[in-house]
């Protein structure tokens, strides 16, 4: 707190500012918290289906969720900022205090000024978790999660049905004790050299037990018989025979090797180059490769194209040079009077060959045309990832224009009102950024206008609000909406009875 001071202190002047700054602090620390492990706990709905049976120790599930946490930092900052200050502000025209310091000439921007300062610092802070941290666990997330969602699931051996999930072994029980480890009227087929059915194990009782060290599987089996088939052939020319052999047993142990049920870690490079786990650097440079790419691309379109294009060999200053065009011009007006003088053996000769030159014209500049689209869609989603690294910041500092403002108009605090306003401004927020993001991904908007559409709706609305507080407007006054309706609804001659 004493580092804090004295980097701030030059802004602030006196108790009240820091007085202000405490008030504000602590729900925001709560709130966020409270809104990242309401995320959190969507995330794990969302997931929970490539999470369950895959025998995962609690350090990888801490592991994912801490890294699932730093991706929604981006959407519970803002909704802190904008709850914190809605409750902040709220909270001190509940208790009066906003009404005693308008009357000590302290006015609500003066109020808002040492806060503005917090908030910037918050919005700076989003910025750098942005650029270097969001990116890295991004990364991590994803690569955790692709190696989960790859993982077979744990043995789960049930009643009457077939397990095949260990290769070359189908298992059947016709009853597993509550235990879980207990089972009746076992069935084992080997497949395991791949010559089918040719090794069969029946047991009437058995054990199972799992050592999760070794990654290893033992069947202890109990008063149980076995087929198995043995060729006989010998030599390449003579015919195949094959022995059953028939043996039973009083106890039988039949070892199973779960290596591959182990959680693999696939190294981080396969998804490093995706844009969200680039930082502004690596986004800028990687955008201007693919510009590279698509001017290289639209060149090689008209380098293809000229030897097809006679007059494209012209300098254009030999064309202004004609001050009129030549009277044979005028004379073949239409593709049939071009081909008059040519001869009539020639002329099928000719506009074969034009078609053939047309149609690969056509097939080049096709391919060629989406191979530009695709460059296109990923300079849009290049210019996406750079403009979502200053969203983020900029939100804060407009949810804040909007929280504060509101919280002295309704004078009220705790987690009522100013919860449910805070959940309607950022449900606006968020839809507005999502539908920005999306058309501009369509290209219905450019990326500049689809990523900054939700703070060009709320920036407007936060600055009007601001007007409203510092002009201290009843905005959301009950009496006064219900003065206009009745002014507007009750018959004038009524209205002083």
């Amino acid at each position: 707190m004493k580092l804090a001071k004295k980097i701030v202190a030059p802004f602030f002047f006196n108790k009240l500012d820091w007085l202000l700054v405490k008030s504000f602090i602590g729900p925001f620390i709560l709130t966020f918290f409270i809104a990242l492990f309401v995320l959190v706990m969507q995330f794990l709905w969302k997931y929970v289906d490539d999470l369950v049976g895959k025998g995962l120790n609690t350090f990888v599930l801490f592991e994912l969720i801490f890294y699932a946490s730093a991706r929604l930092v981006p959407l519970a900052l803002p909704l802190a900022v904008l709850l914190s200050s809605i409750m902040t502000f709220g909270s001190l025209g509940e208790h009066f205090e906003l009404t005693a310091l308008k009357a000590s000439g302290v006015s609500v921007l003066r109020m808002m000024r040492p806060l503005i300062v917090v908030v910037s610092m918050i919005s700076i802070f989003a910025f750098v978790f942005s650029n270097y941290l969001l990116p890295f666990s991004n990364l991590k997330f994803q690569t955790l999660l692709y190696d989960i969602r790859n993982q077979k699931p744990t043995v789960a051996i049930k009643d009457g049905i077939f397990y095949n999930d260990i290769d070359g072994f189908n298992i059947r029980v016709d009853k597993k004790d509550p235990d879980g480890n207990t089972l009746h009227g076992i069935i084992l087929y080997d497949h395991s050299s791949g010559l089918g059915s040719d090794h069969v194990i029946y047991a009437e009782k058995g054990q199972l037990i799992q050592d999760e060290k070794n990654m290893a599987l033992t069947f202890f089996l109990e008063n149980g018989k076995q087929y198995k088939d043995v060729s006989t052939k010998k030599k390449p020319e003579d015919e195949e025979h094959y022995d059953l052999y028939y043996t039973k047993f009083k106890s039988w142990e039949k070892r199973f090797d779960l290596s591959k049920f182990k959680l693999s870690r696939s190294d981080d490079n396969y998804f490093r180059d995706l844009k969200q786990m680039m930082n502004l650097k690596q986004l800028m440079y990687e955008m201007d490769t693919v510009k590279e790419e698509k001017a290289k691309l639209e060149l090689s379109m008209v380098e293809y194209s000229k030897p097809y294009f006679v007059f494209s060999k012209f300098a254009k200053d030999s064309v202004k040079k004609l001050n009129s065009p030549s009277p044979l011009f005028h004379s073949f007006s239409k593709i049939d009077d071009w081909l008059t003088i040519l001869p009539k053996g020639e002329r099928k000769t000719v506009l074969e060959k034009a078609m053939n030159q047309s149609r690969n014209i056509k097939n080049y500049s096709d391919i060629l045309k989406n191979q530009i689209q695709f460059k296109n869609n990923e300079i849009i989603g290049d210019l996406i990832e750079i403009y979502r690294k200053f969203t983020l910041s900029i939100a804060c500092l407009v949810l804040f224009f909007i929280g504060a403002p509101l919280g002295s108009i309704i004078r009220q605090g705790g987690l009522g009102w100013p919860l449910a306003y805070s959940i309607v401004f950022f449900i606006v927020y968020h839809v507005t950024s999502i539908i920005g993001e999306k058309s501009a991904e369509k290209m219905a908007l450019s990326a500049f206008s689809g990523m900054w559409l939700s703070t060009f709706i709320l920036l407007p609305l936060g600055i009007f609000l601001t007007y409203k507080a510092a002009n201290d407007s009843a905005l959301f006054s009950k009496d006064k909406y219900v003065k206009f309706l009745n002014s507007i609804i009750v018959p004038r001659k009524w209205r002083k009875l």
